[in-house]
């Protein structure tokens, strides 16, 4: 995180200041085990690290909605990044839509961008296993090499410079290409020549700790994160969630998806698990 970020990059609930010792995380699914009768009993969401036991206020938590399981439920901070963003780019019926990067976030993003009437979306990444996932969530797949070009709309999720040159070149005339990428303190190469100008492409940022210029008179964070948790009632987002593993493993496995780029080829979402109590669903984040 650059120094430059570090105020704003805080987590809600971040113990310690960057770049570390920190306690970092915002995606926390668990069971109101002390609270108001309301919310007693109740498996809510909370923008939470990694911890088994916690107190917050009560208007720091969302209830579940009927339908969502807690398991999938830890797609609610994604999913929310995903909305803002296609409330940034604003897609029209019937465009053609590129989306690259397949990881978590590009996935949700093509699937939310598959239900605009019309919408045909291709995602493509240098993974072909994606292909599959791509498919159950309504949209087409290409390798790089392979992709259409001439979209009306490019959203860039793959944090890569070569992904970005990507989108750009799949862009049509006049299209937007939305950036969703994280980048942090690397420099990032943008190729702005050849027929960046002559096609009058939009290179236009989104991040999800502002809700984006259209919607944000009326809409809050928390009614943002609600909106989330109601679409989550779909379970082909299952697919998304490729690997758990508990809570005791998790060093474990935070250092294999912090090896080298590629190095965990088939991964997504890998949920981490708490215990359960007798009779009741699992906690997640």
């Amino acid at each position: 995180v650059p120094v430059s970020e570090h105020i704003r990059m805080r987590a809600p609930f971040q113990v310690g200041d960057f770049p570390a010792p920190v306690k970092y995380g915002y995606v926390n699914v668990g069971r109101v085990e002390q609270g108001p009768a309301a919310l007693l009993g109740r498996t809510v969401f909370c923008l939470y690290p990694h911890q088994t036991l916690y107190q917050v206020s009560a208007d720091a938590v969302l209830p579940l909605p009927p339908g969502v399981p807690a398991g999938r439920a830890v797609l609610a901070a994604l999913l929310e990044t995903a909305i803002n963003a296609l409330w940034d780019a604003a897609p029209r019926v019937g465009d053609h839509v590129a989306v690259v990067g397949g990881g978590t976030l590009g996935l949700l993003v093509a699937w939310l961008a598959a239900r605009v009437p019309g919408c045909t979306v291709q995602v493509i990444d240098t993974e072909p296993s994606r292909a599959d996932v791509a498919a159950a969530l309504g949209a087409k797949f290409a390798l790089p090499e392979a992709a259409v070009a001439g979209a009306d709309l490019v959203i860039h999720t793959s944090g890569s410079s070569a992904g970005l040159a990507t989108a750009l070149q799949l862009a049509g005339f006049e299209a937007t290409v939305l950036e969703l990428s994280w980048y942090g303190s690397r420099t990032v190469e943008v190729p702005l020549g050849q027929a960046f100008h002559a096609q009058r492409l939009v290179l236009k940022s989104s991040q999800v700790g502002s809700v984006a210029t259209g919607q944000r008179a009326r809409w809050s964070h928390r009614r943002r994160l609600a909106l989330a948790l109601s679409l989550l009632v779909d379970p082909v987002l299952d697919r998304l969630i490729t690997h758990s593993a508990p809570f005791t493993e998790l060093p474990q496995v935070l250092a294999r998806l912090a090896g080298p780029l590629g190095s965990a080829p088939d991964t997504l979402c890998h949920r981490i698990d708490y215990p359960a109590q007798p009779g009741s669903e699992p906690p997640a984040a």
